[in-house]
């Protein structure tokens, strides 16, 4: 079941040309397209299904720099000082809050590590601090839990996954960007081996430069032009409760589960493992490379082979462009995979065991999403340089949602050659094919 996202008007003519396409209408490629018009240029994004429809709408909306690898760390920092001033020049509510994250728990080991990760966040001017028990008490008063410590990043923010790919996109609308929804992206035509135009099922569209920000789409779209991205998709659930009494106002993550408190009243609850791998031949191509995180995931990670190695056997992997592509099927509109119902059974007995005064707290609904995970948890952003003037921002690997706007902020830097908002080295396409080592220092 899809969570239920705002829907905004979709332009119904699609540009002859535009100094800019993106793919893809999620988190990353609609902050782009604000970024790129507001600079003036002529932007077009295509959207095969609706605006926000799959992960950007499904995570769990946090906007953290708290348990960032080191590589995302500025990314992440930038993308926090960017969602404020979205949430500040938007005419619509994009459910932003600075509310602080706050992760507690009961084992020696996780504060071991969070001491180590404090340390390099300090030298980013993450402003995070560890916890005594006494503190992460006082943090989570009403829950029986006992909690021997916690990390907390008090400027952390919050945001609704359901409101803020809509509107970002009518932000960008405004600044002159063209969003049509319901328009798959086919794929490019190449002049003297070069990008000059995006072909999409409703026509062709002149351009020097394109942006794939498609999610877990963008394997198969690279594939058909010759380049193997390795981004595999990972599955996870999430829920939405009932309004329930207010216990944080921002978010919890710990073992047993994980909150976020929800601008309607409720919490948006999940719990972080196990996230369910489904096997493809995708995966098996790429297996050596993931290997790593999948030692790193071990028991949080269920492994599964069935219909869904079949289903990606059967899809074409190439295609001609004056014909449908594998994105028009009906069932690749909106990607939308079954939640787990066992985990969140799990998730919600914790949280009312925890907290006493949610123990009436009833699941509102539930959806499943799928996460773009690349082999070091880390996104592409770059430029692909098989393809000149074709750039990705895509594997995010679960991070997107919060570092969205600084992502399609890079994008659009790195498209048109100005200043990078930071450091584009750690997030380089070369990195994925030219030896190196892709160990993962968080996980999905």
């Amino acid at each position: 079941m899809s969570p239920p996202v705002r829907s905004i008007t979709s332009d119904e003519t699609l540009p002859q040309s535009a100094d800019l396409v993106i793919i893809g209408g999620g988190i990353v490629g609609c902050s782009a397209a604000y970024y790129a018009a507001s600079r003036g240029l002529s932007v077009v994004v295509v959207e095969k299904g609706h605006v926000g429809g799959e992960q950007s709408s499904r995570n769990w909306g946090w906007v953290r720099q708290q348990g960032r690898a080191v590589a995302e760390m500025p990314l992440s920092r930038e993308s926090l000082r960017l969602w404020g001033e979205l949430q500040t020049k938007s005419e619509a509510d994009l459910g932003f809050r600075h509310a602080g994250v706050l992760y507690v728990t009961e084992d020696q080991p996780d504060m071991e590590r969070w001491e180590r990760w404090q340390k390099k966040a300090a030298q980013h001017q993450i402003e995070s601090r560890l916890l005594s028990a006494t503190e992460a008490k006082a943090m989570t008063p009403g829950c029986t839990i006992p909690w021997i410590g916690g990390l907390y990043t008090e400027n952390d923010g919050r945001a609704e996954p359901a409101l803020a790919a809509p509107g970002i996109a009518e932000m960008a609308r405004k600044a002159g960007a063209v969003i049509v929804q319901h328009c798959a992206a086919r794929g490019l035509e190449l002049e003297a081996g070069r990008v000059s135009a995006v072909v999409t099922e409703k026509g062709r569209i002149k351009t020097s430069r394109a942006i794939g920000a498609g999610g877990v789409w963008s394997a198969l779209f690279c594939r058909r032009h010759g380049v193997e991205v390795p981004i595999l998709g990972v599955r996870h659930t999430a829920a939405a409760t009932t309004p329930a009494p207010e216990v944080t106002g921002g978010m919890i993550g710990t073992s047993p589960f994980t909150i976020r408190r929800r601008t309607d009243g409720g919490y948006t609850l999940s719990k972080r493992s196990p996230l369910l791998f489904e096997l493809t031949p995708s995966a098996f191509r790429h297996f050596f490379a993931f290997w790593p995180a999948f030692l790193r995931e071990g028991k949080s990670m269920k492994i599964r082979f069935g219909r869904a190695f079949f289903e990606a056997l059967a899809t074409p992997k190439t295609w001609p462009l004056d014909g449908p592509s594998p994105f028009e099927k009906e069932s690749a509109r909106v990607l939308d995979p079954a939640p787990d119902p066992q985990l969140l059974k799990l998730a919600l007995d914790n949280l009312r065991k925890a907290y006493p005064a949610l123990s009436k707290t009833e699941l509102a609904m539930s959806w499943g999403g799928t996460i773009d995970a690349t082999p070091d948890a880390i996104p592409v952003i770059s430029a692909v340089d098989p393809i000149p003037g074709f750039f990705l921002a895509a594997g995010h690997s679960g991070h997107g949602f919060g570092t969205g706007p600084a992502a399609g902020h890079l994008a659009v830097d790195l498209a048109t050659g100005v200043a990078p908002i930071v450091d584009p080295a750690p997030f380089r396409f070369s990195r994925m094919v030219d030896g190196s080592k892709l160990i993962p220092e968080t996980g999905f």
